[in-house]
């Protein structure tokens, strides 16, 4: 599967293609699709502490960003941009008409990210002891 995704690597760039016009978008792009409201936006579950949508997002996002670049010196610079830009797209918020930034959806992207380093970390971990 790794092999896959770093062969392809326009999926990784068309996911984050998608996750930035699903950002930027003035009101839900989604909503428009599934409920025919831009002003309703789709909830996959209820959130807790954080924004359980931008935690899904983030976390399959920096997953396929990962297994597309696997080697250590990608794997840095890609942290530092999924960080980066987790930042930057909900800072955006306040700019953009129909969005608003919120301490919750900043957190889910930071911890959609946090949480594929770890799984990462693990994997790597679990592969360094098989060799």
């Amino acid at each position: 599967m790794i092999n896959f995704f770093s062969k392809y690597k326009f999926i990784f760039y068309l996911f984050n293609f998608l996750l930035i016009l699903l950002y930027l978008y003035p009101g839900s792009l989604l909503g428009c699709f599934l409920y025919n409201d831009c002003k309703l936006q789709p909830q996959i579950t209820a959130d807790f502490i954080i924004s359980t949508n931008h935690l899904y997002a983030f976390v399959l996002f920096s997953v396929v960003g990962y297994l597309t670049f696997n080697k250590s010196s990608q794997f840095i610079l890609l942290t530092f941009y999924l960080i980066f830009l987790s930042i930057t797209l909900e800072i955006l918020h306040y700019v953009i008409p129909e969005r608003s930034f919120e301490i919750p959806d900043l957190f889910g992207n930071l911890v959609g990210v946090i949480t594929a380093i770890i799984i990462f970390y693990f994997f790597r971990k679990n592969e360094n002891f098989k060799n």
